[in-house]
């Protein structure tokens, strides 16, 4: 429900005689719709609450909740280990970022953090920038499908699925991984997975390229994107922006550099600018973001040394050599022997490890990763027991949402979609 009055929107909810009565006294000629929570342009289930003035927006509100899953609530009921079952869940196009943040927070307060081996970093780099690439591609292939541009979406999900091919190759799955694990990631890259990801570095640039030529200096394209939606710095560092939207208004900030993690300061790459501030300079940002990413990948592949990749802990770490069995179903005869074929202690040990989990010291901790949208941050509570006492994650979609009214009041109504679409929010990290 929409209440509408002189000087203000109130979107959290009402009487319909009240809204008629507020509308009628109103001297205002203008018109309250609401674009979504259903509306194919909304990036899933987002409101939009939008007064217009013919076909300008004078006012945009944003009504979130509607996905709401208590996934941070979740947590607390489950191990430390099962917390990644749930975090992956929450930006569904950026599950391995969410685990990354939840599992570097968890390790800052078990004082881990150095102790995690070389491989399993190198791993988490790895999975991460190939995610970049998975979410930018759905963020690129959207926005033409809002646009009316099929080819754009058809092109950047058939892009997309060269990287979920590789993340099914990897963890079992095409989205939901609980891959990285705390203490290391859930088991090693199996033997194609190199040749499988070496593919990719040869055949993404020419893909790359196809989407350039398709878009840099299409006419109809700029005239929808260039000089839509400006944010300037000002407005981004007063609006907690991050991402590709603070890079394109000008600023190299990336916690990749600022404040690096998982060995991210042993890698060469560049931080893609723009300075326009509007959506086309956000495209090409992230576009630009991608080639890195495929810079640091094939460093990653260069730097795989043969290791471990969880931590030689056994009060941690779970095991990580899994092994399938001839059906393919199964655990095989080696994985399950070397589980229960120590001693009754260890399979006792390794039982309670796995069903009651591991305790973390009392304490609070807070991790942030650069995710394909932004500052992505998990803060963690312990209160030195084997569930998390509170989880709270910062998501980039979340936060930029605050960005809409800023963007889009004074535009076109057209121009409110191309907006939304820019700051590709997905509602599963708004509405966690």
């Amino acid at each position: 429900m929409t209440n509408v009055t002189e000087d203000y929107i109130d979107a959290s909810g009402g009487d319909w005689d009240e809204v008629i009565a507020a509308a009628q006294a109103s001297s205002a000629e203008r018109l309250v719709v609401n674009m979504g929570p259903q509306h194919p342009s909304t990036h899933g289930v987002l409101r939009l609450i939008l007064t217009l003035d013919g076909e300008t927006c004078t006012e945009a509100r944003v009504g979130i909740g509607y996905l709401h899953t208590g996934i941070e609530k979740n947590m607390e009921y489950r191990t430390w280990t099962q917390g990644t079952t749930f975090v992956t869940r929450m930006d569904y196009l950026t599950p391995i970022f969410n685990e990354t943040a939840y599992c570097l927070s968890v390790e800052k307060l078990l004082g881990i953090t150095d102790r995690i081996p070389e491989r399993a970093n190198v791993i988490r780099v790895l999975m991460m920038e190939l995610n970049r690439m998975s979410s930018h591609f759905v963020a690129m292939a959207t926005f033409g499908m809002e646009l009316g541009a099929t080819t754009i979406m058809t092109n950047g999900f058939r892009e997309r699925e060269l990287v979920l091919d590789i993340f099914e190759l990897v963890t079992g799955l095409r989205m939901n991984h609980a891959y990285i694990r705390p203490g290391g990631v859930a088991q090693d890259l199996p033997p194609e997975a190199e040749g499988k990801i070496r593919e990719l570095l040869k055949e993404m640039p020419k893909r790359v390229t196809i989407m350039r030529k398709m878009l840099d200096a299409n006419p109809l394209y700029l005239a929808r994107t260039r000089d839509v939606a400006h944010l300037d710095l000002a407005g981004c560092m007063a609006l907690g922006v991050t991402g590709p939207l603070l890079r394109a208004s000008g600023l190299a900030w990336d916690l990749r550099k600022a404040k690096p993690y998982c060995g991210y300061e042993n890698y060469e790459f560049d931080i893609p600018v723009a300075e326009a501030g509007d959506v086309y300079a956000r495209y090409r940002v992230r576009l630009a973001e991608i080639e890195q990413s495929l810079r640091i990948i094939e460093q990653c592949l260069d730097r795989l040394r043969p290791g471990p990749v969880m931590i030689d802990d056994a009060k941690i770490g779970w095991p990580a050599k899994l092994e399938l069995g001839a059906d393919g179903l199964g655990n095989s005869p080696e994985h399950i022997a070397h589980i229960m074929g120590g001693s009754m202690e260890a399979l006792i040990h390794h039982f309670k490890l796995v069903t009651e989990g591991f305790r973390v010291p009392a304490g609070q901790a807070y991790a942030a990763v650069e995710s394909a949208k932004g500052e992505l941050g998990s803060h963690v509570v312990s209160d030195g027991g084997t569930r998390p006492y509170r989880v709270h994650f910062r998501d980039p979609s979340f936060t930029h949402l605050q960005s809409v009214a800023a963007m889009c009041e004074g535009g076109t109504v057209a121009d409110v979609i191309a907006a939304v679409a820019s700051i590709d929010p997905v509602m599963g990290g708004v509405d966690r």
